[in-house]
């Protein structure tokens, strides 16, 4: 709920500005996963394939954070764009299943946060947090859970103030790491297997290059999510105009990171090598060139990473459902805020839910990956709609009425269409264990959903004209992928 200035106009008081959103944007992407880049993109891959991983993740999100970007400056009316987009263009219940299947990625997102940083914490005191999800790990993690929702409560303006110093300082020792790399690598070594064809002659036999492009790609479609912080939070904005240009910017600048981050390592050891670098790999790889301290370093950066993400994505966590409640596509108690017009039931709830998770990992026999891989596919639905819309705004004529001419339009439109491509390709590199739980998530928020269909109008039905075969889609989605469980096809 925002005032209202002596001049009549909205108040910039505790809203986020140019820097704060671009921190949203990079705090959001360079997480914890960052400090796992060496060994996760050398895990089944040489350094040619990985290059190519790179290019085609980087090339996709390009034209799905311009999507973006043009949909923030075409339609700076739809804040939370993230879900307001798909709503606009599809209707409600499109628009709900963007916002559950979003609100669901970054809950997962955090849980994971809670376990790559309760490993983290095992460096230092060894054995207390083993494979950050033991007892100990759960513990600690549900602390930070509602540390942070009482964090996000004290108001938008001190959560942003605190992610910029956090996304700050966790860049740091990335930097570190990236100079002292480039000092050291060999670059004989760097390109001697570029295709992974030596390994092909022993027992570590890569694959083909297809496979070694496909193997990493899930990991660098993780890297990029959050690339979309800022129009998230574009209801908290100073200045609209600003969210577009933070988004491009902290893509650029997270792309060079991860690169940088992912190559170099092959010039200071072989794939068969770095494969088998425990993480957070980073620590293990300048452990190899400095010694000790490098080790230490690189886990007290990833420590910090993770905390300042973790506020980040709290913050993103908070603003989806709250936008979906006062829009009415979610029960109108998330749109209720606080005095310091944080999102407080919105917040409360996404808490629960995160604690539920933190939960469940305890039982995982690699809750790290398992996170990892449901949050980036719980994260496609929402790409999905949101690229869709901007090439249907093209198509229809909406984007030269709201930008008020052709410019850009032809930029516009490749960014719609390829980004969209670019997503249906991401739920095949996904790999269906994961992608199958898209629908059955999707599925539990059924209620929620038909809750607020009835607040808005309890004599209509809550299903109307195209929401009745989107319903029967989702149906017979969940019914295919119950068959495939019962069948032994997708392993549990």
């Amino acid at each position: 709920m925002s005032s209202q200035n002596a001049a009549g106009g909205e108040s910039t008081q505790g809203k986020l500005g140019f820097f704060a959103l671009i921190a949203v944007v990079v705090g959001s992407m360079l997480g914890g996963g960052v400090y796992s880049l060496p060994q996760n993109m050398a895990q089944a891959s040489a350094i040619g394939p990985v290059i190519i991983a790179w290019l085609i993740t980087g090339v996709g999100v390009f034209f799905i954070a311009n999507a973006f970007r043009m949909l923030a400056d075409a339609r700076p009316d739809l804040q939370a764009g993230i879900y307001m987009y798909a709503r606009e263009g599809f209707g409600p219940f499109v628009g709900f299943i963007s916002a559950w299947g979003y609100w669901l990625m970054a809950a997962f997102g955090n849980v994971a946060f809670a376990v790559i940083l309760m490993d983290a914490f095992n460096y230092f005191f060894p054995g207390v947090f083993t494979g950050g999800n033991n007892l100990n790990s759960i513990i600690f993690g549900s602390i930070l859970i509602w540390a942070y929702n009482f964090l996000v409560l004290s108001g938008m303006k001190v959560s942003g103030i605190v992610n910029t110093i956090g996304t700050v300082a966790k860049l740091v020792p990335l930097v570190l790491f990236i100079v002292i790399a480039g000092f050291v690598m060999s670059p004989h070594m760097l390109v001697s297997d570029f295709w992974g064809h030596a390994a092909a002659k022993t027992s570590q036999d890569l694959g083909s290059i297809a496979s070694q492009v496909m193997s990493p790609m899930i990991v660098a479609l993780w890297a990029f999510i959050g690339v979309e912080g800022a129009v998230v939070l574009s209801g908290r904005a100073k200045n609209k105009s600003d969210v577009g240009k933070a988004t491009l910017i902290g893509f650029v600048v997270a792309l060079l990171v991860y690169v940088l981050l992912s190559v170099l390592p092959f010039g200071i050891a072989p794939q068969s090598v770095l494969k088998s670098v425990a993480n957070p790999s980073t620590a293990g790889v300048l452990q190899m060139v400095v010694g000790d301290w490098g080790a230490w370093l690189m886990n007290v950066g990833l420590i910090v990473s993770v905390l300042a993400g973790w506020l980040a994505w709290t913050m993103l966590c908070a603003e989806i459902p709250w936008a979906a409640g006062v829009n009415g596509t979610f029960p109108k108690a998330f749109a209720k805020t606080n005095k310091n017009a944080s999102a407080s039931v919105s917040l409360w709830v996404s808490s629960f839910i995160m604690q539920a998770a933190m939960l469940l990992v305890y039982f995982s026999n690699n809750a790290w990956n398992t996170m990892l891989s449901i949050t980036t596919v719980m994260v496609l639905p929402a790409y999905l709609a949101a690229t869709l819309f901007l090439f249907k705004m093209c198509r229809n004529g909406d984007y030269q009425k709201y930008v008020g001419s052709d410019k850009g339009l032809r930029l516009a439109t490749a960014s719609g269409a390829i980004g969209f491509v670019f997503c249906l390709f991401m739920f095949y590199a996904g790999g269906l264990q994961y992608v199958a739980m898209i629908p059955l998530l999707l599925t539990v928020g059924l209620p929620v959903y038909i809750w607020s269909r009835r607040e808005q109008n309890p004599s209509a039905p809550v299903f109307q004209g195209r929401e009745k075969m989107y319903l029967l889609v989702l149906i017979g989605l969940d019914i295919a992928v119950l068959a495939l469980y019962l069948a032994g096809v997708i392993k549990v």
